[in-house]
């Protein structure tokens, strides 16, 4: 079996394997006409489940024919042009060369002696990225997992900046549009239930400042301890962007911790024509942003930037068999010592590729072509008499419902959409995500490929409807 470990004898071998799986992988991206086949669980759960892993096939292309079967046959393409669900991107070329070197080098990035150039790579990404932010000289961060990871450092930052030996005490405040990782954070970070203070939003789903200066105020007068406001550049749901400078005038006045949670919104950094709508983003202690959203980097490929390089102290643990202290005395950069993981991924390998490549202009256009694109999908919309639409787009996001002028009854209309939503994945002709506002079903429209034409909305939407009308017809008959 020493034949399958990748070292100087084998490297032809690694060759062949490596090519042979991406030929697979390029005819299937050639060849595919949908987002999805449609297959259900019921039908392919069998298929897996027959298989004995203690059974080895012994041999590549066996492998690659089971897989086939089993996974790219089936598989949700999100490089689709009809894929419109979640936010996921398509993925450039460079970071998937910047994938499959990292994965075959294999170094780990939590100490110098494991990964050499990689720790400077990282870190020369970070102060690009905290530049491009505007966050000052003395700023710093770290890849992260995703998201969900940097949502949670950060507040972790927040909660020991705080300066408070009763954490019942302390409150975060985030918009009741935030993403659900800022309550999961309160809780890992042992918080109170009551700890995340919901925040209205306005038309527009952004933070009402005069809302969030009331419970800043009741905060303080009902002594408790604000512990960070969390705003949101590029809500999941609506694309929305919070008042960005706003908020920082009043994080400043109550002394709180600002943290922007930019996991959708970072694409705006590269932005070359609508980087103002992100302005204020540099004033705020802390910042996410999830390359693998906007930045059109594979999963995963996030950061957590700080203003204050000091406050990632926060997070820092000394093993003497990995990091120990006297490494700091000699000036040894080891990434372990500002990050919640040990072993991790050289995750930024692939941005590196992509702006060495591309450049920081040729992320942002492609950016601002998916911004612009909604904009159009937004007219259609609020255009089409069969359509319900929630915002206009910041970002790329469309929230809408379908709704029939000869029903009236709310939730007859949302068993159709939830119906309509349905039929689509099952059809496999395009992939839509959905969503609740105002405790009604709507359906949503995550725009970040570029291949996407308005003519794909405008079809999908004409799916939409049909699925629905076919709902409604049988209902109708059901209800005769």
């Amino acid at each position: 079996m020493r034949s399958h470990l990748l070292n100087d004898t084998t490297a032809e071998s690694y060759r062949r394997s490596v090519t042979e799986g991406i030929e697979r992988v390029a005819a299937k991206l050639a060849t595919t006409t949908r987002p999805f086949t449609g297959v259900t669980v019921d039908a392919l759960t069998p298929r897996i489940d027959e298989i004995d892993l203690d059974e080895p096939l012994l041999d590549t292309t066996a492998a690659l024919d089971e897989l086939e079967d089993v996974y790219l046959r089936d598989a949700v393409y999100f490089h689709h042009p009809r894929y419109l669900a979640h936010l996921n991107c398509p993925v450039v070329i460079p970071a998937v060369l910047g994938e499959a070197i990292l994965s075959a080098v294999n170094s780990s990035l939590d100490t110098w002696d494991q990964s050499a150039g990689g720790t400077l790579i990282e870190r020369k990404l970070i102060d690009w990225t905290t530049a491009r932010i505007g966050l000052g000289p003395v700023a710093d961060g770290v890849f992260t997992s995703g998201g969900t990871q940097s949502n949670l450092q950060a507040l972790l930052l927040a909660r020991e900046e705080a300066k408070t030996d009763t954490t019942a005490k302390l409150r975060i405040f985030a918009s009741e549009v935030s993403h659900f990782s800022v309550k999961k954070s309160a809780k890992l970070l042992g918080l109170g239930q009551d700890a995340v203070v919901s925040v209205p939003v306005d038309h527009d789903k952004r933070m009402q400042t005069v809302a969030l200066a009331r419970e800043l105020e009741r905060c303080k007068r009902d002594g408790l301890v604000p512990m960070a406001v969390v705003a949101t550049a590029g809500t999941t749901d609506f694309g929305s962007i919070d008042p960005l400078p706003e908020i920082a005038e009043l994080c400043e006045q109550f002394g709180v911790w600002m943290h922007v949670d930019a996991a959708y919104g970072c694409g705006l950094l590269a932005s070359v024509k609508y980087r103002d709508r992100i302005d204020g983003v540099e004033r705020a202690d802390s910042v996410t942003v999830d390359y693998h959203k906007s930045f059109f980097q594979p999963v995963s490929s996030s950061a957590v930037l700080v203003r204050d390089a000091a406050t990632l102290r926060h997070a820092t643990y000394h093993a003497e068999y990995l990091n120990p202290r006297r490494m700091v005395q000699e000036r040894i950069p080891n990434q372990v010592d500002k990050s919640l993981q040990t072993t991790r991924r050289f995750d930024a390998l692939k941005l590196w590729m992509t702006l060495r490549v591309m450049g920081a202009d040729g992320i942002g256009e492609l950016f601002d072509e998916v911004v612009d694109l909604t904009a159009q999908g937004w007219k259609l919309l609020a255009t089409d008499p069969r359509f319900d639409v929630v915002v206009e787009p910041t970002l790329s996001t469309l929230v809408f419902r379908y709704v029939p002028a000869a029903v009236k009854d709310p939730a007859e209309i949302d068993r159709a959409n939830l119906y309509a939503r349905k039929a689509l994945f099952a059809s496999g002709d395009a992939v839509v995500a959905g969503t609740k506002v105002q405790g009604r079903h709507y359906l949503k429209f995550t725009l970040l490929n570029p291949e996407t034409t308005v003519d794909d909305m405008a079809a999908v939407l004409d799916l939409i409807a049909g699925h629905a009308e076919q709902y409604l017809g049988e209902s109708l008959d059901r209800a005769s």
